[in-house]
């Protein structure tokens, strides 16, 4: 999963995007509120998260832009907790809202509640055939036996699932796994397919030729 973090305090901008890499999403970040906006709108991102005291546009101001085209969850991040500050997030569009300081482990179990949701996936479980994955542990098992995956295995497992009966387009996977940085224009996913298929079964995941890759429910 892909998200935004549009934070100006460099401190905590490199902490919560690195916790979050290491939990395994692909990040993109932003220092002020014109980047985060030119970002939020060059991407689909599947969250969000947003400072509220930002340069040049502040967060408020943001968050009613994005809704103006964009469904993304938005996790506000501040260190204002007045309640009236609280319910102005939540009323301007912010799917949640977490006052700094705040622990990085619950950040990113909001986050995970937060992109559940949005795909329709309330449950923080997934089951198809004998294989369940678990979105809060990132663990999967096969008849109960453990399946080792890497950190981008297991992302594109989660993706296809979250999205399972449907169609995942190369350019989907693309935009959702890798960040700004990374070179999501290889044979990448390929090999994250072709390694799946080998721990999982090669019938798990589907190939649509031409347009990409299903799983189906």
């Amino acid at each position: 999963m892909r998200v935004l973090v549009v934070e100006d305090e460099p401190d905590v901008r490199r902490a919560v995007s690195e916790y979050l890499r290491e939990e395994g999403y692909a990040v993109d970040s932003a220092n002020d509120g014109e980047d985060g906006r030119y970002k939020a709108n060059a991407w689909d991102y599947d969250a969000i998260l947003l400072d509220v005291m930002l340069p040049k546009i502040d967060g408020w101001a943001l968050l009613a832009e994005i809704r103006k085209t964009k469904k993304t969850p938005v996790l506000m991040l501040t260190a204002r907790d007045a309640v009236s500050d609280r319910v102005r997030g939540l009323d301007t569009g912010a799917d949640d809202y977490l006052v700094k300081p705040f622990e990085l482990s619950e950040l990113a179990a909001r986050l995970r509640a937060l992109i559940r949701r949005s795909a329709g996936q309330p449950r923080p479980v997934i089951e198809i055939g004998d294989v369940m994955i678990e979105l809060a542990s990132k663990t999967v098992t096969q008849a109960n036996e453990p399946v080792n995956l890497t950190a981008k295995e297991y992302s594109l497992l989660e993706f296809l699932a979250i999205h399972r009966g449907k169609l995942v387009t190369r350019t989907m996977i693309y935009e959702h796994l890798f960040d700004e940085d990374e070179d999501s224009l290889s044979n990448l996913t390929d090999v994250y397919v072709f390694n799946l298929r080998k721990k999982l079964g090669r019938d798990f995941i589907a190939t649509r030729r031409g347009q990409g890759y299903m799983i189906h429910g």
